[in-house]
Formats: C-alpha cells, sequence, structure tokens
C-alpha cells in the first residue's frame, strides 16, 4: 500500500479555481484536506516530494528494506481523527509494542518497561523496591494530566480576533473563550488543588527535577528522562523540560494509554490511510508539485500560489502544512505580512540537535546483559524502544553538553527500535541456519544531540558523516558485541538533511520548538494561535501550530474547522 503515489498535471490542476488548496502533504495536510473535503470543498493538496507523508513516510532506501524514514512509533494521533477518517479501513493497522521499553547497562542488568504492570513491578524492583512501588503512581498522575491536556489538543487556542470584526462574530469569539475556559476550570477542579500545583511543577520544572522527586533508580530516571528531551536541544536539567515526559502516557492505540505501536508498513501507511480517506471524501493529491510562492491579491488576501514549475493554480484559501518560517518567510512575498509578524517568526526556534540513521541489517544484535540463547528470532529485548547511551540523567546532560559546545555528542543518546521483529513486511527474509530461516531487519536510530553547524567540521564532508555515524554503531557495539557487523547499509540524516529533503526548516523535526514558551496561545507566535495569519486567506495548517509537533493530526483537523467556520 505505502508503494503508492499520485501525480499532477498542469491540466487537472488549472482546470478551476479550488474552494482550498494545502501545501504540503505530509500527514497534517492530507489531515486537513480530508475535512475539508467531508465538509463539502473542492480541495487539492499539493506535494513538493514524489511521495506523500512529509516526515510520517515509507522510502525503500535500501532494496527490499522499508524504512520510516523520519517519525518511527505511533501513538499521538487523535482518536477523533481515527475514527471519523475511519482509518483501520482505509488500512492503518498498528502493531502493539510489549515490552515498550528496554535499557542495557555496562554492569550486565538491563530495565525493561511495558503495558504489563506485574513486569514493570518486577523489572524496577531489580534497581529499587520503592521505586517500582511509585511507579504506576508516576504513571496514574501522568494520564491524569494527560487526559486534562485532551481539552486542549482537540480545539483551537481562544485566541482574540483579529482586525475589524462585526458584532456577531465579537459575540460568537466572547461566547467561544468563555466556553473553552469553562471546560478548562472543569478539568482543573476535578484534578484538585494538589494535582494542579504538581502539573505546574511538571510544566515550569526541569524533568530531572521532576524525576529525581519521585524516583532514587539512576537508569530508570534516565529511561524515563529521554522522553523529556527527544526531538529537543534542551538538557534534562533545562526548565520546561518537564512537560515533554507527558508523551509518555499521552500516547495511545486502540484506546490504551500509554502504549505506542509500530505501523504495518511502517509510518508512511499512517499518511496513506489518511490520504485515501481524503480521496474517498472528493480531495485531490498531487505528488511533484512543489509551491514557489503564495499569490496575493492587493497584498490583502490570497489568490492562489505559483508552482515550481509556473503553474499558476487559483484558490481564496490555501492552508500551508509548511513550517511557519517556510509559510510566512519564504513563499509570501515580502512586504506583504506586517513587519512585527515577520520577526516574530524569524526569531522563533528552529533549532535542533537530531540525527536519524535508518539501517538494514543482516540480523539481531545480541545484548550481552540478556544472555539469550534463541539467536533465531527477536526476544522480549527487541520489541520496544532500546535506550542506549543514556544509563544516567548526567550522561543525557553531558552529550546535551557537547551540543551545545559546537560537538556532535562524543556518546550519543541514542533511541533503537527495530520494527521488523512485529512487521515482517517491511525487510526480506535471510539465511536458512539449522532449519531456522534467519529474518533480515530494518533498524531506527534517532540520535541525541547533533548540531546543525558543528564546529569540527560539516556535515556536507562524507569523511565526517561516516565517522559519526561509526560513532553511534560502536557504542552499541559496547552493548551488543558485533553490531557494527551485522549493517548492510544505512541512510543517515542530520539537521541539514533534514531541512533540505523533508522541508524541516533548521532540521526541527516539531517545526519549531516545544517549549512553554512556544505552546498554545504562543504558537506559531503570539496573537496568531487560531491558525489564521495576517494575510486573509492563509492558514497554517502544520505542526508549527497548536498543538505542535508528532504525528498528531490535530493541527491539521483543528485548521480546517476553523476554515469551515469562516467560509460559513
Amino acid at each position: 500500500m505505502w508503494r503508492r503515489s499520485f501525480s499532477a498535471t498542469p491540466g487537472q490542476l488549472t482546470k478551476k479555481k479550488w474552494d482550498a488548496l494545502v501545501i504540503g502533504g505530509g500527514h497534517n495536510g492530507l489531515v486537513a484536506a480530508a475535512y475539508l473535503a467531508r465538509g463539502g470543498l473542492s480541495v487539492a493538496v499539493l506535494e513538493r516530494r514524489h511521495v506523500i507523508g512529509g516526515a510520517a513516510v515509507t522510502e525503500e532506501i535500501v532494496p527490499g528494506f522499508k524504512f520510516s524514514r523520519c517519525s518511527y512509533v505511533q501513538g499521538l494521533i487523535r482518536p477523533c481523527i481515527i475514527s471519523d477518517l475511519e482509518l483501520g479501513r482505509h488500512g492503518l493497522k498498528l502493531l502493539k509494542r510489549s515490552p515498550a521499553s528496554f535499557t542495557p547497562c555496562l554492569d550486565g542488568r538491563y530495565l525493561l518497561l511495558g503495558p504489563d504492570q506485574a513486569l514493570n513491578h518486577s523489572e524496577i524492583s531489580k534497581f529499587s523496591r520503592s521505586d517500582a512501588e511509585a511507579y504506576p503512581r508516576y504513571e496514574k498522575q501522568l494520564e491524569r494530566f494527560g487526559r486534562f491536556m485532551d481539552t486542549l489538543l482537540d480545539a483551537a487556542p481562544p485566541e482574540s480576533l483579529q482586525g475589524d470584526s462585526s458584532f456577531n462574530d465579537k459575540l460568537s469569539n466572547k461566547l467561544h473563550k468563555s466556553a473553552f475556559w469553562a471546560r478548562c476550570l472543569r478539568q482543573a477542579a476535578s484534578l484538585g488543588q494538589k494535582d494542579m500545583v504538581d502539573f505546574m511543577d511538571l510544566l515550569l520544572a526541569p524533568a530531572s527535577k521532576v524525576l529525581n522527586n519521585w524516583f532514587e533508580s539512576d537508569v530508570l530516571k534516565a529511561t524515563l528522562a529521554t522522553d523529556a528531551v527527544i526531538g529537543s536541544t534542551a538538557s534534562v536539567h533545562t526548565p520546561g523540560s518537564g512537560y515533554v515526559l507527558l508523551h509518555h502516557v499521552m500516547g495511545e492505540s486502540d484506546g490504551e494509554h500509554g502504549i505506542w505501536s509500530y505501523v504495518e508498513g511502517g509510518m508512511g501507511s499512517v499518511s496513506m490511510a489518511i490520504a485515501n480517506a481524503a480521496k474517498e471524501a472528493g480531495a485531490q493529491i498531487f505528488t511533484n508539485a512543489e509551491v514557489s510562492e503564495v499569490l496575493t491579491e492587493d497584498s490583502s488576501s490570497v489568490k492562489g500560489v505559483l508552482l515550481a514549475d509556473g503553474t499558476r493554480v487559483e484558490s481564496s484559501v490555501i492552508l500551508s502544512n509548511a513550517t511557519p518560517y517556510r509559510t510566512f518567510v519564504e513563499l509570501v512575498p515580502s512586504n506583504v505580512l506586517p513587519e512585527k509578524f515577520v520577526s516574530a517568526i524569524k526569531n522563533s526556534d528552529y533549532s535542533s540537535a537530531t540525527t536519524k540513521i535508518n539501517m538494514a541489517v543482516d540480523k539481531l544484535p545480541q545484548f550481552q546483559c540478556c544472555n539469550n540463547t534463541n539467536h533465531s528470532g527477536p526476544g522480549p529485548e527487541h520489541f520496544g524502544t532500546i535506550h542506549i547511551g543514556a544509563e544516567t540523567m548526567d550522561e543525557v546532560h553531558t552529550a546535551c553538553h557537547d551540543a551545545e559546545n559546537g560537538l556532535p555528542s562524543r556518546r550519543p543518546v541514542i533511541e533503537m527500535t527495530i520494527p521488523s521483529t512485529l512487521d515482517n513486511t517491511i525487510s526480506p527474509p535471510g539465511t536458512l541456519i539449522l532449519l531456522f530461516l534467519v529474518w533480515k531487519h530494518v533498524i531506527n536510530l534517532f540520535i541525541q544531540y547533533t548540531p546543525y553547524k558543528p564546529s569540527d567540521g560539516t556535515w556536507e564532508d562524507p569523511v565526517y558523516r561516516e565517522a559519526f555515524a561509526q560513532r553511534c554503531f560502536k557504542l552499541i557495539d559496547e552493548y551488543a558485541p558485533g553490531f557494527s557487523s551485522s549493517v548492510i547499509s544505512y541512510d543517515m540524516l542530520t539537521p541539514p538533511d533534514l531541512e533540505r529533503e523533508i522541508g524541516l526548516t533548521g532540521g526541527n523535526i516539531f517545526h519549531g520548538a516545544m517549549g512553554l514558551e512556544s505552546l498554545f496561545l504562543m504558537r506559531p507566535v503570539k496573537g496568531w494561535s487560531n491558525y489564521k495569519s495576517p494575510l486573509k486567506g492563509l492558514y497554517l495548517c502544520g505542526s508549527g501550530a497548536h498543538p505542535g509537533g508528532g504525528v498528531m493530526g490535530a493541527p491539521g483537523r483543528n485548521a480546517a474547522l476553523v476554515v469551515l467556520q469562516d467560509l460559513k
């Protein structure tokens, strides 16, 4: 299914004026297109690349191996989207991971975690009995906080009206804001004062403080701390990093909280299922259709887009799934938007310290701490996220500190996943050994921290790139001897690669930092959190808008609902 693609011809695009155009066929753009089409609009999605999906894409870089090239696990896509668009019927198949997490230690111990509470208690008890008793309470508290966040995720922020408005619009906006804050207050009251204080502590405190207050075991704290810094340039000691810990329980698969899944066929299957729903509703999707400029009328409203090949496509409504910087600085002509707005967009934080390595290997890594005698198939340690180089929070901080000084981490923090342990559609069979078929495998490495512009070299230098990749492989060798020798081939995406190939400004996987100063009413910038922009008819529907990054779909859905409301 993931192989299916869409292609555009000038005739198809220019034969009419579209009700709405969506710039970018990433998952949020596709979600927006689906809801707009279901609302009765004629919609065209314009994707720059030859394949849809944006960062949620499956690509066969090495023959026979299908990589989730950027995003690699699913758990954040909103349940209402899965239900509304009937994504299961359109091909989405989730493969739940249990155990969900494995952290090997150089001293011969290891920690497994997952949805099995008895396993969690047994595993954590190996390091601390008090931590084993505290862990269920920690998870339940974060789950309560996650339910509170649901109020915010599935609705547009209660932004003040921009520009001149009628009396009815002002009244409607006031009622909307009153209803929104009333829901929040009811949710806050249901939490109670103690939980609300703890929630504020989680939002504002460093992850290290939050975890130190809960636990004493270094390996447990380090394992959980990686959730607080994933995809960011922050350290575990950075104030506000505790907020991202909520991702630990915001993940959901088939109604089960805290569960992250692989997707059969790779993450591109998520995008393809959404695309199938959008096409069924009437949307048309075009690949190899790069937008080079947003066309305006009298510098006050949009009238269409100009493609890189010179084709003009007309519409008075445009939703951009590109980053805020790409949308408002590079696609909108200069001197159209207010200077203060453009300055705020330019000054947003698009920094990145993330590198993704996708690997084809001829055998599974054998972790020396496990003494696994079954070398032909996966063990419990292979199913979930494998944490390498993060046995203590200080190790995570040291890796971050290297990047702050302009150097790729000497001992990178690596999250390894092996989706082919549960999905045999993405890797080819290997060799027959003693009547057992030993499969080849797809391995994802999500790596931190790697500066966009290293001070000791450049990512454009093949020798420099190879040296860093080997640094990562050798670090894994410390835990799984011989791992490096299993590598058939690999594909590496550094921050500049993510910017160039996927369109992520600065290489930031969230379309912009997820710090507290860049969330909710402040996303993408203060005064424009409701998906609209100072240019009439231009909306933002990607991860740079509320509620932010991850394969969530909420920005696309929320933006589409705002557009439909505006067109009433």
